[in-house]
């Protein structure tokens, strides 16, 4: 079977991007030390982000998983213009792994313009460098690692700013680290030397080969099944489709309805038990209500006690079965050319 031979697996993973995978679950760890993170303490009443793509992620994760806890509104910005609310009293983070993401530079700016408080999140590139030179307070993440592997590094960065901003509490900080020995352990199940009748993500990608993917999660796990679709993109270079439970059933839920019956797709829910009961129960009538019009859903239950163990256990999964997806599609999983050259054409 292609998945377990390890030559074949070592031929099309050239870039050992199931070895960056592996190494994830230490990424919990990252120190996240924050440079000029001396403040005014003028009262911060929101929060923005400004990132994309993976740099975006961290943030979902983050917004779900301490929205009862945060005091402020926190806003996502994935796009070139940050909202006209924004002043001295709003607290900006942009996060860009390499730094030169130019919507994230282009809100940088307009932070700098309005006089926000402001923060960076990057590996080095001109966010670094405008942070050096203007005494921003910023993270510097670890470079050599796809941005979409880097998530874990970006979600203790964005958690370390919020602590130095007094947005959460430094218990949160330490709750990542706390995990990473069982993250390790949980995502040595899905490593290459363990055969497919064994291997959950293996037989999660065999299940997927050949079929568009749509991921639905509920209110808490959301941003899982966002990561599910980047990772999708980016890893096994798939399209994919994800959207989240309730607002599924009140339109996207009649469009399976329509024929033909049998359609190419590979349908998974993605299901956390913390979730409100009548989610879970809305996943379940959906299925009962489809049951014929659309492929029968592959549930994704994800493992762990607390939100955040369960967010960092599925977004670990996704990269597992999504490169075991690139390996079946015969490509490498790691290299995104046609995103650079957009990048140059762009600039």
């Amino acid at each position: 079977m292609m998945l377990d031979d390890l030559n074949v697996i070592k031929q099309f993973d050239a870039s050992d991007a199931l070895g960056v995978a592996a190494s994830q679950p230490e990424q919990t760890n990252f120190v996240a030390d924050v440079v000029n993170g001396d403040h005014d303490d003028r009262p911060i009443q929101q929060v923005v982000l400004s990132g994309m793509g993976g740099s975006a992620l961290a943030a979902l994760l983050v917004k779900t998983w301490l929205k009862t806890e945060m005091k402020v509104p926190f806003e996502i910005v994935r796009t070139y213009d940050l909202p006209d609310y924004v002043n001295s009293n709003t607290l900006v983070i942009a996060s860009s792994y390499s730094g030169n993401t130019e919507e994230t530079i282009n809100g940088l700016e307009q932070a700098l313009d309005r006089g926000a408080q402001i923060a960076v999140i990057a590996s080095g590139g001109k966010l670094i460098e405008k942070a050096q030179e203007s005494k921003i307070a910023h993270v510097v993440l670890p470079s050599g690692v796809q941005p979409r592997m880097g998530v874990f590094y970006n979600l203790r960065a964005l958690v370390r700013l919020m602590v130095n901003f007094g947005i959460v509490a430094e218990t949160r900080f330490n709750e990542i680290s706390s995990m990473s020995e069982w993250l390790k352990a949980e995502s040595s199940n899905w490593d290459a030397n363990i055969p497919l009748a064994n291997n959950y993500a293996k037989q999660l990608a065999m299940h997927a080969v050949g079929k568009t993917a749509v991921f639905y999660g509920g209110t808490l796990t959301a941003p899982v099944s966002y990561k599910w679709k980047i990772s999708w993109n980016e890893n096994a270079k798939n399209v994919a489709f994800w959207n989240e439970l309730p607002e599924f059933n009140h339109n996207e839920f009649i469009g399976w309805t329509s024929h033909p019956v049998d359609k190419p797709f590979a349908v998974f829910d993605i299901i956390s038990d913390l979730e409100h009961p009548q989610i879970k129960k809305r996943f379940e009538v959906s299925e009962k209500l489809l049951s014929g019009l659309r492929p029968k859903t592959k549930t994704i239950n994800l493992s762990g006690k607390t939100l955040i163990e369960q967010m960092l256990w599925g977004s670990l999964l996704a990269d597992y079965v999504s490169i075991y997806l690139a390996i079946l599609n015969g490509i490498n999983p790691t290299p995104v050319q046609l995103i650079e050259k957009l990048k140059q054409e762009l600039s």
